[in-house]
């Protein structure tokens, strides 16, 4: 057995030959450019020659080698003028990819969402909070799919042709009202116009919320602190004028201005909470929240509150962890807000329920709910409150809630927080049969 050695050579790399191939190509280019930028230096040496060898005053082989000569120092000496034209001609093109990766990490670092589109409007690139922005934006759509607002789709159109940015300012009204800021600019040189787009929104419903609270709390503290304020007014100007030396008039009248600076207590505090719910209401909340804690917990600090108003309060829970996207804060400050009104609109010595109910989805696409009830058997409200119980300040019997502490804000917080949340609020409620308040939240997705 004799052993056989392969002595043929290695295959040279495809790389190698690749490179091999280009380095000859643009070496024949090069000496044809250098020939081709001296040829009139060419043809004048060579009518010399020809010319010397005609009059016989030089032999043919002395003409050729001088001509010989005289071309190859065009083709090998250098040539400043030449080199920047075949530098700029070999120079590798710039990698579409490469180009791309740089400008969706330019719009990565950017807080404000961005979207790079392509000339026809399609989506090429977007950054995280465009994401977070509209859940249904993806790579390959067109942009119409997520903003259809005529004047926006028009300055799209319209960017490879004007070639300068476009501001478009747009609302929407669902799922949230949102007022939004959007600008438009072709990424185009000089005459290009196949250029990509580069959209930049702003989110403008925070500063005009704040500048909406600022106007509706002037308003609303304006109207409803006069009347508290009017009393302590008239009782200080009584204490200082005819009843100085009365001590009866002011044991009757202290508590009562007491009273009266406590109800413009909580007339501010909750207007600042309705504005603060009010300010964030465009803006989902993203923590997993378990029902059953905030059952609990609402349940501990308002049991107290049952007893001093001699009711009885009971609360019932889900049986396995009831898991949804909220706040925890505030939505314990709903069950708050709804217990509250129950203690204070039922009857005397009757109970207050909250019931929990864990309501399934219907499919495959829709996710399951969870319902939370607040029961009172107090008096009932007429059909014709019903729909305007959530409005701010609106109540039923002004005097009794007033007498009562009611500042007729609770009920509002409570659509705005339901609101944030992508809940709902139904309220059902017959003269007579006591009502019931039904709190309904979305179940988190698995992921």
């Amino acid at each position: 057995m004799t052993n056989q050695v392969d002595h043929s050579a290695p295959a040279l790399p495809s790389g190698f030959l690749w490179r091999a191939r280009l380095a000859v190509r643009r070496g024949l280019r090069e000496l044809a450019a250098r020939l081709w930028s001296s040829l009139w230096q060419v043809v004048i040496m060579a009518v010399i020659m020809a010319a010397l060898v005609a009059l016989g005053d030089l032999p043919v082989g002395l003409a050729l080698t001088a001509f010989a000569s005289f071309v190859a120092s065009v083709v090998l000496l250098p040539r400043q003028d030449v080199d920047p034209v075949l530098e700029a001609e070999f120079r590798p093109s710039p990698v579409p990819g490469r180009s791309r990766s740089a400008m969706h990490v330019m719009a990565e670092a950017l807080p404000d969402p961005v979207i790079l589109l392509n000339r026809t409007g399609q989506v090429l690139s977007c950054n995280a909070p465009a994401r977070g922005l509209f859940a249904s934006l993806r790579e390959g759509s067109h942009i119409s799919s997520v903003i259809r607002t005529p004047e926006f789709l028009d300055a799209v159109s319209a960017a490879p042709k004007s070639r300068r940015a476009v501001t478009v300012t747009y609302a929407e009204r669902v799922p949230v009202g949102r007022r939004m800021e959007v600008t438009v600019a072709p990424l185009t040189r000089g005459t290009e116009r196949d250029g990509n787009i580069l959209v930049l929104l702003r989110d403008l419903t925070e500063g005009e919320r704040i500048n909406q609270m600022r106007a509706d709390f002037i308003a609303n503290a304006s109207h409803e602190l006069r009347t508290p304020l009017a009393s302590l007014r008239g009782f200080i100007e009584t204490l200082q004028g005819t009843a100085k030396e009365d001590p009866g008039a002011r044991e009757r009248f202290l508590p009562i201005m007491a009273e009266q600076a406590s109800r413009m207590t909580r007339l501010i505090d909750a207007l600042l909470s309705l504005s603060r719910v009010e300010m964030n209401a465009h803006v989902p909340p993203s923590d997993l929240v378990d029902l059953n804690d905030v059952l609990g917990h609402a349940r501990d600090t308002l049991e107290p509150l049952a007893t001093d108003s001699q009711m009885t309060l009971s609360v019932e829970r889900f049986p396995k962890a009831a898991i949804v996207r909220g706040d925890r804060d505030e939505l314990l400050q709903v069950l708050q807000n709804l217990v509250q009104n129950a203690l204070k609109y039922g009857n005397s010595g009757g109970n207050v329920r909250i019931e929990a109910k864990h309501i399934p989805s219907l499919g495959r696409q829709t996710r399951g709910r969870y319902a939370i009830s607040v029961v009172d058997d107090g008096p009932g409200i007429p059909a014709e409150h019903l729909p305007r119980l959530t409005e701010r300040f609106y109540r039923v019997d002004v005097d009794s809630s007033r007498e009562k502490g009611g500042t007729g804000l609770g009920l509002a917080i409570v659509k705005h927080i339901l609101n944030r949340h992508r809940g709902e609020l139904a309220i059902a409620s017959k003269p007579g049969t006591g009502s019931t308040f039904t709190v309904m939240l979305n179940e988190a997705n698995a992921g």
